[in-house]
């Protein structure tokens, strides 16, 4: 490296060669560097080179070989190092998650029990998310978030409300090479290739199931644990999923938000509303050879049936549908659930039903039914 003096005006080259500063040339770099003479650390800025070498005076320095970072206090420095070793020790018993510090497992854990651990030191509310807490401080302190013009929310980090700006005007930027399919967000993108490559980097560490979205894998886990989260202030009931307590509520609520575009009906749910359309397209071949009643398949023909011989029905405690057995309502609710408990040990693939298990199983050996 070229030794030059300082081309700062506001030094001489006296006070250049007390702070001990060599300039690269623009050549070099293309722009003016300082230079530490004790560690050899190079920064672009007067102010910088004060304050690093600032640091060599103070004594029981703690630096890192690593990346050269610095560190006054033992317990900064130790919890600095992990970072590299990438050791996480401390695992969460319910979604397998791992963390480098267990002060860093408890806050998670929060998110499990629906705790709220962020509380604002003004006047006490409390949020489960430090953002939100971030957002609420600024009606305090006066500070200006960033907002949507469009619906008024507010947000403490402007990427945050770039996201939130695009359900306004539907902008997807990010897009699929393979199928053309766009998104909002990188991370939707992400998830949806993996329906092309059929990678599924989630696994359970109970029964080895794999999964290709993180959400499915902590749902499934609760099959495990029995834990059911989401609770009904109406009639104290439990659900392993939020959308299965919004489905619920409308039992207390009365609301019907499908309609048919045919008749008019409304219905609680997507999947009532795509059951009635059939029967404005497809024949009812199933009768009841009692009232002469038809319906759309025979599940249905039995279940009325049993109104007749008064025998005992069992129903899906979350869309209310009915069952002539219990082993019917258990394969319906894997419908809500995504369970797939029978697993090809050829290629790993899962299937909620022991049937299309086997008639898989005949892709790999080419073998014929019968």
């Amino acid at each position: 490296m070229e030794e030059r003096l300082c081309e700062n005006q506001d030094y001489d080259e006296t006070q250049c060669e007390n702070n001990k500063f060599l300039h690269q040339s623009k050549e070099d770099v293309g722009k003016k560097s300082y230079h530490c003479d004790i560690k050899g650390k190079t920064v672009t800025k007067y102010k910088d080179i004060g304050e690093h070498k600032s640091l060599h005076t103070i004594s029981n320095v703690y630096h890192c070989e690593i990346c050269d970072k610095v560190f006054t206090t033992d317990s900064s420095f130790s919890s600095h190092k992990l970072t590299h070793k990438v050791i996480k020790p401390y695992c969460c018993d319910v979604c397998g998650k791992t963390f480098s510090q267990n002060s860093h497992l408890t806050l998670h854990i929060c998110t499990h029990k629906g705790e709220k651990q962020y509380q604002c030191y003004n006047c006490g509310v409390t949020f489960s998310c430090k953002d939100d807490l971030t957002v609420h401080n600024c009606t305090h302190t006066g500070e200006k978030s960033y907002q949507c013009d469009t619906c008024g929310k507010t947000f403490s980090k402007n990427y945050h409300l770039t996201r939130h700006i695009r359900t306004h005007t539907g902008e997807k930027p990010h897009h699929c090479d393979i199928c053309d399919k766009i998104f909002s967000e990188n991370y939707y993108l992400q998830r949806h290739k993996r329906t092309h490559s059929g990678e599924k980097p989630y696994h359970c560490d109970i029964c080895a199931e794999t999964f290709s979205r993180k959400e499915h894998l902590t749902r499934h886990i609760r099959i495990h644990t029995g834990e059911k989260p989401y609770h009904c202030d109406v009639c104290d009931k439990t659900f392993t999923q939020n959308s299965h307590l919004i489905s619920h509520m409308r039992t207390h609520t009365g609301e019907k938000p499908y309609r048919c575009k045919v008749c008019g009906e409304t219905f609680s749910q997507s999947s009532l509303l795509n059951y009635h359309i059939r029967t404005h397209t497809v024949d009812k071949q199933y009768q009841c050879d009692i009232c002469g009643e038809a319906f759309l398949c025979n599940d249905d023909l039995t279940v009325h049936k049993c109104t007749h011989t008064s025998k005992s029905l069992f129903h899906c405690d979350i869309c209310g549908k009915s069952f002539s057995q219990n082993s019917r309502l258990t394969l319906h609710m894997r419908t809500h659930t995504n369970e797939k408990p029978y697993h090809c040990g050829i290629c790993g693939k899962s299937f909620s039903q022991n049937f299309c298990l086997t008639r898989h199983i005949r892709t790999h050996t080419d073998a014929k039914p019968v």
